[in-house]
């Protein structure tokens, strides 16, 4: 493994705390926790991803199946879910979100930019709009490694 020069890892600890802060803030106006974290997580996954097993969705969670089964059981019981056997293998569940469960996901997200637009519109400058729209490629570049 190559050394980072002190310089990038201090840049990086930067990134990292800030984009943690961000995300931790996000989740405090969400849906006045209508939803919990991790359903809401999985549920946004289902509505970008589509349909998957419990199993696919424990493991792309990085949970334990149990734990994805008490999450799934709390929105299924709110009517976000729907499920189906697999055509193709009818011993397999199909888990997708619901028209409820899609509608609550557009709202969180609408919310959630709701939220940043009016932070961006009060507290950067047009020239430090520009320089944040600059950045958000590199940051989608980081995110995808």
């Amino acid at each position: 493994m190559t050394r980072v020069p002190n310089q990038v890892a201090e840049l990086a600890g930067q990134l990292r705390g800030t984009v943690g802060q961000l995300h931790r803030r996000l989740r405090q106006v969400d849906n006045a926790e209508v939803l919990t974290p991790s359903q809401t997580a999985v549920l946004g996954r289902l509505v970008r991803d589509g349909a998957a097993t419990q199993g696919e969705l424990a493991a792309a969670e990085h949970v334990r199946q149990q734990s994805m089964g008490a999450t799934l059981a709390a929105l299924d019981e709110l009517g976000h879910l729907t499920k189906i056997r697999d055509p193709g293998d009818g011993r397999r569940v199909l888990i997708s979100a619901s028209e409820l469960g899609e509608k609550t996901v557009r709202g969180l997200r609408q919310h959630r930019d709701e939220w940043i637009a009016r932070g961006i519109t009060a507290e950067l400058t047009p020239a430090e709009r520009r320089t944040l729209a600059e950045a958000i490629p590199l940051l989608h570049r980081l995110a995808q490694l």
